[in-house]
């Protein structure tokens, strides 16, 4: 985690700093679930007071990404894997809407956004650089839900794409499905740019149930690094 700075002269700003530090070391396996997370020692970590780093564990609680035990302070409990099982089918559920929604509404100019992002995926699979695709995988569908012009329903998918970038990164980095994924983000872009909202809608949840069947593969695979 990066220090941070008790002279923000905005504390609202500093509390949210310290929070998403947090939240992102427990979503990126920097703290493992069962740690225990003490504000002395992370206070000390991010160089901040202890009040902020209170507030930030407090919110995290209820995110339910620590649980405060007696005598031992905040856990980390994480994402397990039903969770991560659990986001996936529901995504698998909405995503396609949010695609039709998305062919109804999209903007010229949001398409030619979507276009060079896909075109820069499909640069990187021919270059071998899943980290680079990977990179671009959240601006793809980040398009997509601002597209679909439902406040609602993008919270709801950027929220599950925030609290499964670990699984989503080991998914897209695995074997093929860096380019496959690819193929696919190049078909729903099509249909999208068509206009054609039940395809959009049919290729978008195609799409959820693929990365799922590969993320469950390699899972079990015991090669594969812990989610």
């Amino acid at each position: 985690m990066k220090k941070l700075s008790n002279n923000d002269t905005d504390s609202g700003t500093l509390r949210m700093q310290v929070f998403k530090e947090i939240e992102q070391a427990i979503l990126n396996g920097y703290f493992s679930p069962g740690e225990n997370l003490t504000e002395i020692k992370l206070s000390k970590e991010l160089g901040v007071s202890r009040t902020p780093v209170r507030e930030a564990l407090h919110q995290l609680e209820l995110e339910g990404l620590v649980k405060n035990v007696p005598n031992k302070g905040a856990v980390v409990i994480g994402i397990s894997e039903k969770d991560i099982d659990d986001m996936y089918t529901i995504r698998m559920r909405i995503e396609g809407l949010a695609a039709r929604w998305a062919a109804e509404q999209i903007t010229d100019e949001e398409i030619e956004e979507l276009k060079d992002v896909v075109e820069l995926q499909e640069f990187y699979v021919s270059k071998n650089d899943p980290i680079q695709v990977w990179n671009l995988d959240s601006k793809f569908h980040e398009i997509i839900y601002n597209s679909c012009r439902s406040r609602p329903l993008k919270n709801t998918l950027s929220n599950f794409h925030h609290f499964i970038q670990r699984a989503r990164e080991a998914s897209i980095k695995s074997g093929s499905r860096a380019e496959d994924a690819v193929k696919e983000h190049r078909e729903i872009l099509d249909a999208i740019a068509a206009h054609d909202g039940q395809r959009a809608e049919a290729l978008a949840a195609e799409h959820i149930i693929k990365a799922k069947e590969n993320l469950l593969k390699i899972t079990y695979d015991k090669k594969s690094p812990r989610l």
